[in-house]
Parts: structure tokens; sequence; C-alpha cells
């Protein structure tokens, strides 16, 4: 696994690199659209460091992206067949957040993700992270908090939510044991 991480992270710098370039926008430009240092994207451009969630959010909106979509341009492929053994993982460094690309093609209008949540962490995202898609989360195992805007939903073991109108929301694991749950999203 720890080779799939490692290559994604590679392929992330590459693609945070490229997206800045398309712009013609300097280091400074991005880290002002983002609000993120300037320092930290250097990092995360030469893949000395593996960017947090929040963080991918916060460039992925500085480039007029959601998440997904940032995720979708360094992982997608036009195959319709994505094998378990090729499907992309990245883990977030600060939670331990897994996120694994089930399947995602710029062909096809939907993506399925599947996370495991450590005990004890949550990760918040923008409201911006969900614009221009729709989304689904279904918990196989375990329990989820979810708070989209205000309004909070527990979710356990094959409970299913369906988002409503971009929102800041929170996906917390308030438990002892890990959360494993599948999003599934369309892009609008």
């Amino acid at each position: 696994m720890d080779i799939l991480v490692d290559d994604l992270t590679r392929r992330l710098a590459q693609r945070i690199r490229l997206e800045r370039d398309q712009r013609g926008w300097s280091l400074a430009d991005l880290a002002k659209q983002a609000d993120v240092s300037k320092a930290t994207i250097s990092k995360i451009e030469r893949a000395e460091v593996s960017p947090t969630a929040a963080v991918l959010v916060r460039l992925a909106s500085a480039f007029d992206l959601t998440f997904a979509g940032l995720m979708l341009r360094v992982e997608g492929s036009n195959e319709r067949l994505a094998r378990a053994g090729k499907q992309p993982i990245w883990r977030d460094p600060e939670t331990g957040y897994l996120r694994r690309q089930v399947f995602s093609s710029p062909v096809h209008p939907v993506e399925l993700v599947r996370v495991e949540l450590p005990p004890k962490q949550s990760v918040t995202l923008p409201a911006s992270s969900y614009a221009h898609i729709r989304q689904l989360v279904w918990v196989l195992s375990g329990s989820l908090t979810i708070t989209e805007g205000g309004a909070r939903h527990e979710l356990a073991s094959g409970d299913c939510l369906g988002f409503g109108p971009p929102a800041e929301t929170t996906f917390a694991n308030e438990t002892n044991a890990a959360c494993t749950y599948v999003v599934a999203l369309a892009r609008s």
C-alpha cells in the first residue's frame, strides 16, 4: 500500500504544479488564492510532503475545482474496469483518513470512493468541495457523524445519506472503532 500512496503523492505533486502552470500563476499567486503558505505548496510540488485533505480542498478551490475534481485529474483514466490492485490509495498524513478511488473516469459521470476513517478523527471540508457534484455516503461498518451546514446526521452501518446544497461538512468518527464508508458522487 505504501507504494501506491507514494506514487499518488508524486502524481498529486505533478498535477498541482501543472494546474498552477496552466494558469500562469507563481507560487505566491497560488498561495494567496488558496490561503496556503508558499513553503507548503513548494514542498507539495516537490513531493516532499503529502498534503492533508484540508490543504487539498483549498488548492482545488483555488483552481476552481472540487476536491473530487482535483483527485479525478490525478487518478482518472478512461478505463471502464477498475481492478482492485490498481485503485489509487491516498492517506491524509494528519488524520490517517484512507481514501481508495474505487472508480473514476473522465468519460463517466459517477465516481465511487471507499474511505476508512480512524477512531476519534474528523475531516472538515468547505462548501466549495461540493460545488458541481451530487453526493451520497453509505456507511459499511462502524458509525459516522456528518455535520452538514449545521445539520447533524448520525449514521450507523448500512445507513445512507444524500447530501443537500453545498455546505461546510464535517465527517467525524466519534467512536473507538474504525469507520468505513463509500462515497458515490455524480458530477453535475
